[in-house]
């Protein structure tokens, strides 16, 4: 009983006073690499609006409607698109087993298939690069000339024609080509 008189004189267990916890705010994490990633998203949309905003044939002349088909003529261009998208791959099969240099191949192609315009400027190439390799994501061929003045020399129209034959000659879902005058400066670029 000594042991249950003890417990009797205890004072009653009073609870503790509990403690407000309030945890730590978590360190403030740097974001630089998703704004370094939000600006290369950002960029290659940029990169890709621009690329594409120009595809209207290289004359400048769309008709007023931008290269746009209307919704009912989306149905029957589409297959004579991929008719023409499937003309030049069928041309650069061919090419790939000649031995000639590329500028040879598509001095060729002017000569077969260019306006008169364009067969004389052809005349001034002098190299032709980048035009075999392709993967549609962001392609880039060079055609060099003996043109000279850059792009506000005398030469910048035919350096427009040359794209444009390179484009009736080359396809790709986003390309690029550049055309150089003996010097080395731009004389036009577009896209094919």
């Amino acid at each position: 009983m000594n042991q249950h008189a003890q417990h009797a004189h205890q004072q009653p267990e009073q609870p503790l006073p509990q403690q407000q916890f309030t945890p730590a705010p978590p360190p403030k994490k740097k974001r630089t690499g998703l704004k370094i990633t939000l600006g290369v998203v950002a960029g290659i949309v940029v990169v890709a609006a621009f690329a594409s905003g120009g595809q209207d044939g290289g004359d400048g002349g769309d008709g007023g409607d931008g290269g746009r088909a209307e919704a009912g003529d989306s149905a029957a261009a589409a297959p004579a698109e991929d008719k023409a998208k499937d003309q030049p791959k069928a041309a650069e099969a061919a090419d790939a087993g000649s031995e000639k240099s590329q500028a040879e191949q598509f001095k060729a192609h002017v000569a077969k298939k260019g306006t008169p315009q364009q067969k004389e400027a052809v005349q001034h190439v002098t190299d032709v690069q980048g035009a075999d390799k392709r993967n549609d994501v962001m392609d880039s061929a060079e055609i060099h000339t003996d043109y000279t003045g850059g792009m506000t020399g005398p030469h910048t129209g035919d350096g427009k024609l040359l794209a444009s034959a390179f484009a009736g000659w080359r396809s790709s879902d986003n390309g690029l080509v550049t055309v150089y005058d003996a010097d080395g400066e731009i004389l036009s670029n577009g896209n094919y």
